[in-house]
């Protein structure tokens, strides 16, 4: 029967597809023979979208469905010509602030209470509508031209009325157009994709615009058209049903339809996303299925995400502090009216207004009531409204100085830090937990091939860690080259003795074939996450020779003296080849383990023979279906590098020490006239003659060993003793996946690039290669190894059921070549492939009893992995019949048809697939740790911050990363919270409670007890040496409600919390409950799309650009490329953003009370008048011009404290963890001091003109600019460090001041009715009083801060300032002593390293 599964397949799908047709008005899908029990998913209109081809015969339908579609045309913008002026004040006044000053002025509009000038009060409403209405205006203009450049972009679409492709504006894409995309070009719709110029129907597209991924994705072409030549659109008669438009990226579901109501299922690998842009592919088709504002790109166009801070919250509490304030002075300046008037209503000469009987219109009790509402004119700037503009400011220039930070960089990414919130820097500084993922946050992600397991036994590869060390041993010196001279001059202390010696017995045996030894480097192009090649210099060289080639000497004469028909080749050099993601040495070279590679000796196609007659599967199956499905279940794309094969670059001959240099030249001249053959591959198992051999795969290290061991029937060939000679049929070229020492061909296959979306498919692809088994070649249909002593095997592939973090695994479902049957190959964690391996038993005791035994010793090997910190997988695998898989794929169709539950059926499918498997073997990966985690861990636990660790690893290899990154002590007593139960959770946490009660104490460094400051609401629980231990089952039971008080405190007592096999919405939830049921400040750091939710949820998220995309980085607020620039990003830079914008806000309520308090003084002499005793313009500008840009630069240039003291002492971090910059108690003392410095310069100015008949300007000039010099006086006291740019201000703002003051009294000659101000600040200029008050007010108002200050610096000085006496004195070489300083804060503490 030929071809009998794609017959079953076809039948299959052609009968689900017509299920539905006949509706018997039930509602249910009439039943059909083999598929009792199913149905077809109801249609709902109002979640699914119909697309009609734009096609003539079409028109009715497409014209029903198209008006209820929008058009492609894509519009930003908020605002037109116009309603932008309504709009945008609209919008402007749905701000709290800008209400506030539109009453303010129309309250000064009221005749009764006017306190200043109709026009003046505008000035600050005005100014600001008018500025945020240009940048608003600038903005969406900048919108505008970008829309109307992307509408009008063309593309080709097919035209029903000129039946061919025309170009049209984008805007004038419709759903159901035809579209034609060549390569380069942006895909201006989302569109199923129904051609590729590809021979398997993939195209290309990269996704950066998206997801900020620069790896290219593959699509598929739906299912049916990829055998197709380019589709004619008259011909198209199928239409398209699929979900309504939503934003998720990583979904689609639908089904096309033709004409015989044959479905076929569509996913998002049918889908192409608009902005996408096409890669790598020549031309491709596609019907719009979303359009415009309807693609899944802009319906995430959500813009940029806001948090508000912690002390932003603070700042607004402390308003309406102020506003309580402003409506205290108001009712007391309304009772003392109310009081004034009652004392004089007895005269009414003394009012202008009075009623027939000649009393006051106005009584006293009016009177106040009037002047209430005057006071609040008069006494505005109390409450700062022009604060949030300066915090706005203030961020802004913080987070410049964060993206501008070049100890950010990373070279080898070519990164900055990048700062995605504007809002929350400050909470950079505030942080008491931190929560980080594992791997490619703490480690580098860059997973090295280490050990394995097969059939129960362990192999270590002592050979290959060996290598490794080497280059460990490369990098520690040279970051970018791995491969320096002093690394080569240890090549030598590598044994190569053992693999030359096998490979010397075997070469006695062979039959005949050929061999080629390779020593050379690859130059590969680099690409993004990857690590720079190594490239041998002619320096370098010079050491290689230092090789012991001994051994390899022996095996090569041994070998040739029992050659047939063959001969053996040498050739050095380097090949040049693209350097790929995961793709650096220590990643893709793979050193075979010794006793490992002595069994491929038995591999041949009799022993899968031999194992299905004795119905019991040897070792030597059990090793070659465990390489390859280490080759095959993967997504690995291969791929051959950009430079001609023919290209070689040859290094120095002075390395080759068999071949005189005469013969080799002959050699040379030989291979570069010799051309590549293009016949193509044999079947598997197939004996190729060297002279025919294809040149597109690689006879591996054993290919004689193919046909010495081919299936019965064939001939082998006698054994020839005589020696060989290098002959031109001869290969010579380079297997960059033979292992160190041992022989290998090159041909296209060494040059062969492996693209994976993972470090764990790359490593394992590599370490399959290193066996000769290589992945030469995938598309959809089939996948095609080279496994050396099985020559090409091309497998079938069926399915491909990706990696899910519900099933933690992924398989593929191939068509064995040799086995003739459906296999599915399962590889994922342990956790999960062990419980789905076989339970029922065979019935053959020998049978079982094996299976039995290598679960076992599987199972401590992984044990053993994981205490050593690897990364384990287990893989697995199953045969099934044909029967057994048509019963599966019945209702895997179905699924995959179905649009409301497509992903609930397909897992419920896949979970029905991957049970009853057989366990092949584990492999343990190594993911080392990035440079300085265990350092900056060590400093964020000095300063106070409590980490978790939040992975989904197992927990042996959790707890060996905690140990190497010190997040766990070697002395930390460790506790395991795990049950299976609700109470027996809570028993457990009980029980740990009670133990550490008992036995463990605080430690006595405690940094809590020892500094004696207010704590906060978990500071009170003491941390003890130990840490806790939680698996993924159990967190579910801790975070129960009833658990949850409990789990929380066990929490806090322990110095760190490990959580293991814990899911992406288990992380979430945990950050969650940190920060809501302990109010402290979380972080959250990751580096893959399973830390999203973490991320998102977090104070503040950090996303790790590291090698799992860019969701992390995406959904961050901040993204760093490694985890210890944490210690800069929240000792430096935390710190001086919330120490700096603190300090700012506090001197904002400070400079608005005291000038605020001045005018309420006044009011006391003048009768409670509401009226100032300063002209109006300089009343409002004062707070508007004169003192507004010095708070912004002190907020972003004022230092404390030097960055690096704060790195070498971490614990001064608590401070602004504590927010002792900014408590109750402060923003109280600087409410005092305002109140105090606004009496003393009053008082003094008042005493000075007491007596006198000094007018209200000349009284009120002396007093504004006593005022203007304590304030600007005043921040020069505040600021830690003066630099020229806070000094240049300062004096800026003086003369800006007095130049204004002296032009405006010589120029106002009626600007202030009815009073005059004319020439006062000139008069003022010349009186030498003038300047006697202004110095006398000014001594006396900041004589307590300035004595306060001093006395704080010598008598109880903080953590801080005695860390910035330390960094005055010790300078120079001397600054290395800061590690071993104390400093002794108050309360007698110290504070240690």
């Amino acid at each position: 029967m030929a071809q009998p599964l794609q017959w079953a397949r076809y039948r299959w799908h052609r009968l689900i597809s017509r299920k539905g047709r006949v509706d018997d008005g039930t509602g249910r899908e009439p039943s059909s023979p083999g598929c009792k029990g199913l149905q077809q998913p109801s249609k709902t209109a109002s979640k699914h979208r119909l697309v009609i081809p734009h096609l003539g015969r079409f028109k009715e339908e497409y014209e029903k469905v198209s008006k209820h579609y929008k058009s492609n045309k894509i519009r930003t913008t908020k605002y037109t010509l116009w309603n932008f002026i309504p709009r945008n004040l609209f919008e402007q006044f749905h701000r709290v602030a800008n209400l506030y000053f539109l009453f303010i002025a129309v309250l000064n509009w009221i005749p009764v209470v006017e306190a200043f000038q109709k026009e003046i009060t505008m000035i600050p409403l005005v100014v600001v509508l008018v500025v945020i209405a240009v940048k608003d205006g600038l903005e969406d203009y900048t919108k505008y031209k970008l829309d109307k450049k992307l509408n009008n972009i063309l593309a080709q679409v097919y035209s029903r009325s000129e039946k061919a492709y025309v170009d049209k504006f984008w805007k004038n894409i419709t759903v159901g157009d035809f579209i034609r995309l060549s390569c380069n070009e942006e895909i201006p719709a989302d569109m199923v994709l129904i051609y590729s110029t590809d021979a398997d129907g993939i195209c290309y597209i990269e996704t950066s615009s998206l997801d900020g991924e620069t790896n290219l994705k593959q699509r598929q072409v739906v299912r049916g058209f990829e055998d197709q030549s380019e589709i004619d659109p008259e011909q198209f008669t199928s239409k398209i049903e699929c979900e309504s438009p939503n934003n998720d990226l990583n979904s689609f579901r639908g089904f096309v339809e033709h004409l015989n109501q044959e479905r076929v299922g569509l996913s998002k690998d049918n889908l192409l996303l608009r902005g996408c842009t096409i890669r790598n592919t020549e031309a491709v088709v596609g019907i719009v299925v979303y359009a415009g504002h309807e693609t899944k790109s802009m319906l995430n166009n959500v813009g940029p995400r806001h948090k508000r801070s912690k002390l932003e919250k603070r700042v607004n509490d402390h308003i309406l502090w102020c506003v309580l304030l402003l409506i205290v002075m108001c009712s007391v300046g309304s009772v003392g009216y109310g009081i004034w008037l009652n004392r004089y209503y007895s005269q009414p000469a003394l009012f202008s207004i009075t009623d027939s009987d000649g009393k006051p219109v106005v009584t006293p009790l009016l009177g106040a009531f009037y002047l209430f509402w005057r006071m609040i004119i008069l006494l505005q700037v109390l409450i700062p409204v022009s604060l949030y503009v300066s915090i706005e400011f203030v961020k802004l220039g913080q987070i410049y100085l964060i993206q501008n930070d070049l100890d950010f960089y990373h070279e080898k990414t070519d990164t900055m830090i990048k700062c995605r919130a504007l809002d929350i820097a400050e909470d950079l500084g505030q942080i008491k937990y931190l929560f980080s993922d594992k791997t490619g946050t703490l480690t580098e992600n860059k997973m090295v091939f280490r050990r394995c397991t097969i059939a129960g036994q362990e192999y270590g590869h002592e050979e290959n860690a060996k290598r490794l060390e080497l280059y460990q041993d490369a990098e520690s010196e040279d970051e970018d080259v791995a491969f320096s001279s002093h690394t080569l001059r240890h090549v030598s202390r590598v044994k190569m003795s053992h693999i030359n010696t096998f490979l010397s017995s075997r070469s006695l045996h062979r039959g005949h074939g050929s061999s080629s030894f390779v020593m050379g480097s690859c130059h590969m192009r680099q690409l993004a996450f990857s690590s720079p090649m190594e490239s041998f210099s002619s320096h370098t060289l010079r050491h290689v020779s230092r090789v012991k080639m001994s051994h390899i000497n022996t095996f090569l004469s041994s070998r040739s003296l029992h050659r047939g028909h063959g001969s053996s080749s040498f050739v050095m050099g380097s090949c040049h080849m693209r350097q790929l993601a995961f793709s650096s040495p220590m990643e893709t070279e793979v050193v075979p383990d010794i006793m490992l590679l002595q069994k491929f000796s038995h591999i041949s196609h009799r022993v899968y023979a031999r194992s299905m007659m004795e119905h019991m599967t040897s070792e030597t199956v059990y090793i070659t279906e465990f390489f390859i499905a280490l080759a095959i279940c993967n997504t690995v794309v291969v791929s051959t590098p950009s430079q001609p094969s023919q290209k070689r670059l040859w290094p120095s001959l002075a390395r080759i020490p068999i071949l005189p240099l005469d013969e080799f030249r002959k050699i040379l001249d030989k291979l570069s006239i010799r051309k590549l053959s293009s016949s193509p591959a044999p079947s598997a198992g197939s004996r190729v003659p060297p002279s025919e051999s294809p040149r597109n795969g690689t006879q591996m290290l054993e290919v004689s060993e193919a046909q010495v061991l081919s299936p019965p029937g064939e001939t082998e060939s006698p054994v020839d003793s005589s020696l060989a000679v290098p002959t031109q049929e001869e290969s010579l070229e380079i297997n960059s996946a033979s292992a160190p020492g041992t022989l290998s061909q090159p041909s296209e296959e060494s040059q062969l690039c492996y693209e994976a979306e993972s470090p764990d498919e790359a490593a394992l692809v590599h370490a399959a290669r290193a066996y000769s088994c290589t992945l030469q070649s995938r598309s959809p249909d089939q996948v095609t190894i080279d496994f050396g002593p099985l020559g090409i095997l091309t497998f079938q592939l069926l399915h491909i059921l990706p990696f899910d973090a519900l099933r933690k695994r992924m398989s593929v479902v191939v068509r064995h070549p040799i086995l003739k049957k459906v296999v599915v190959y399962t590889k994922g964690a342990d956790s999960v492939i062990m419980d789905s391996l076989r339970a029922e038993h065979t019935g053959i005791k020998k049978v079982d009893m094996r299976k039995h035994r290598i679960k076992e010793k599987t199972q401590r090997h992984l044990n053993e992995y994981a205490r050593k910190g690897l990364r384990t997988l287990c893989v697995a695998s199953k045969v099934m019949s044909d029967s057994e898989y048509e019963e599966w794929l019945k209702e895997h169709f179905v699924a995959e048809s179905d649009i409301d539950s497509r992903e609930e059926l397909l897992l419920e499918s896949a979970l029905r697939l991957e049970t009853n498997l057989t366990l092949l073997g584990a492999t343990g990966v190594e993911d080392r740790l990035q440079e300085g985690v265990p350092d900056t861990i060590a400093s964020l636990r000095r300063a106070g911050i409590t980490i978790w660790m939040l992975t989904g690893d197992k927990q042996e290899t959790a707890v060996n990363v905690a140990h190497s990154c010190r997040l766990l002590e070697p002395v930390d007593k460790l506790f395991t919270l795990k049950s299976d139960s609700q109470e027996a959770c809570e028993q457990l946490i009980e029980n740990i409670l009670e133990e550490m009660k008992v036995n463990l104490h605080p430690k006595g460094s405690c940094i809590t007890d020892i500094l004696n400051v207010p704590r906060t609401s978990v500071d009170h629980i003491p941390q003890l040496s130990a840490g806790l231990i939680i698996d993924g089952p159990t967190l579910a039971f801790a975070l129960h409600e009833t658990t949850r008080p409990k789990f929380l405190q066990l929490t806090a007592r322990v110095r760190a919390v490990i959580c293991c096999r814990a899911t992406p919405l288990q992380k979430s939830q945990l950050v969650k409950l940190v920060r809501k049921d302990l109010g402290v400040m979380t972080m959250a750091v990751g580096d893959g799309a399973n830390d999203v939710s973490m991320i998102q949820v977090a104070d503040v998220g950090i996303g790790i650009s590291g090698q799992e995309g860019m969701q992390a980085v995406m959904a961050s607020d901040f993204a760093v490329s490694q985890f210890r620039h944490l210690n800069k990003l929240l000792f430096v830079h935390g710190h001086w953003c919330y120490t700096r914008l603190a300090n700012m806000v506090l001197y904002f309520f400070y400079k608005n009370l005291v000038y605020v308090a001045v005018l309420f003084w006044y009011q006391f002499f003048s009768g409670f008048s509401g009226i100032a005793m300063t002209d109006h313009w300089s009343l409002i500008l004062f707070n508007v011009l004169f003192t507004s840009v010095p708070p912004v630069i002190y907020g972003v240039l004022d230092q404390d404290i030097s960055a690096n003291v704060l790195l070498h002492l971490p614990e001064l971090y608590k401070a602004s963890q504590r927010s002792e910059p900014y408590v109750s108690s402060t923003f109280l003392i600087n409410l005092i001091d305002a109140a105090y410095q606004s009496l003393a310069c009053f008082f003094i100015c008042y005493m000075t003109y007491a007596g006198s008949d000094v007018d209200i300007f000349s009284f009120g000039g002396p007093l504004n600019t006593s005022i203007f010099l304590i304030i600007i006086l005043h921040l020069m006291i505040e600021s830690k460090s003066l630099n020229w740019i806070l000094i240049g201000v300062m004096v800026g703002s003086a003369v800006l001041y007095f130049f204004f003051a002296v032009i405006f009294g010589a120029s106002c000659l009626l600007c202030n009715p009815p009073a005059n101000p004319y020439w006062i600040m000139q008069r003022h200029l010349s009186d030498p009083r003038f300047y006697l008050v202004c110095i006398m007010s000014t001594l006396v108002a900041l004589f307590p801060r300035y004595v306060f200050r001093v006395l704080q610096g010598s008598l109880f000085p903080t953590p801080l300032l005695k860390a910035k006496l330390l960094e005055s004195r010790f300078v120079g070489p001397r600054k290395s002593q800061l590690h071993s300083r104390r400093i002794t804060p108050v309360g007698g503490g110290r504070i240690d390293r």
